[in-house]
């Protein structure tokens, strides 16, 4: 599980963890709150283990996928969740340019390096395995802002690769595409009121207002369930209660 030391991240590797399942739980420079998290699931009586990597190299996620074979002995899903942040702190102000690298590096090209690594991992073991990679709702629709135009440019990049490596690794490794909408993350948290209020006027009124990270987790939990039946490759799944 990349990128579980907070928000959607850390509510699926706890929602995991909760089913039974051993978790390896990554962080880029969050140990602190890694091991919250990680001391949190034992003292459910879940079992976690704890990984600094820094998604950006294909290097680092090629060892990441390694020492968690060494450490799980094998892997039944790996969820891609691991994403640069450049709505808050310092890199909110970085021109256009720099934040477009920095989430073709992480978003992108980790997931790809991450994929092709752990599906190898999987494609030679009993029973295959799930990938699920994290897209975005608005990649099929678009929304104006700098921000936006940006995360879509590369959200829709994993949403198409994901698809093509379904066809790739199928039917021994299946490859899914969990599209968020709006969770109270740490962006959420920060922005204002206005943009609070557009977000709830665009969206219907049976979905409610923006979820808290907890309330998303069962999604990629589901999709893992079915690793050895081969249902729906490539499948995406929008859990945004109709917002488009």
């Amino acid at each position: 599980m990349t990128g579980a030391s907070s928000g959607i991240g850390r509510a699926i590797a706890e929602a995991y963890a909760a089913e039974g399942a051993a978790v390896l739980l990554t962080h880029r420079d969050s140990p602190d709150r890694a091991r919250e998290v990680a001391d949190r699931i034992a003292a459910r009586g879940g079992h976690a283990h704890v990984r600094q990597a820094d998604l950006a190299t294909r290097d680092a996620c090629e060892r990441l996928v390694e020492e968690a074979r060494a450490e799980l002995g094998r892997v039944d899903v790996w969820v891609n969740n691991a994403g640069a942040d450049v709505l808050t702190g310092e890199a909110a102000a970085w021109e256009w340019e720099r934040k477009l690298d920095t989430l073709i590096a992480v978003d992108l090209k980790g997931t790809i390096a991450c994929s092709y690594a752990i599906g190898e991992l999987m494609g030679g073991q009993e029973r295959g395995g799930t990938i699920v990679n994290m897209s975005w709702d608005h990649v099929a629709t678009g929304m104006a802002g700098e921000n936006p135009q940006l995360f879509t440019a590369v959200k829709g990049g994993v949403l198409a690769f994901s698809k093509s490596l379904a066809r790739a690794l199928a039917p021994d490794v299946r490859v899914n595409v969990l599209c968020p909408g709006w969770i109270e993350t740490s962006f959420a948290e920060q922005a204002d009121r206005k943009f609070h209020r557009s977000v709830a006027e665009a969206t219907p009124p049976a979905a409610g207002p923006p979820a808290p990270p907890r309330r998303r987790p069962n999604l990629p939990r589901r999709r893992g369930q079915h690793a050895r039946k081969g249902l729906n490759p490539g499948g995406r799944h929008d859990p945004r209660g109709g917002l488009t």
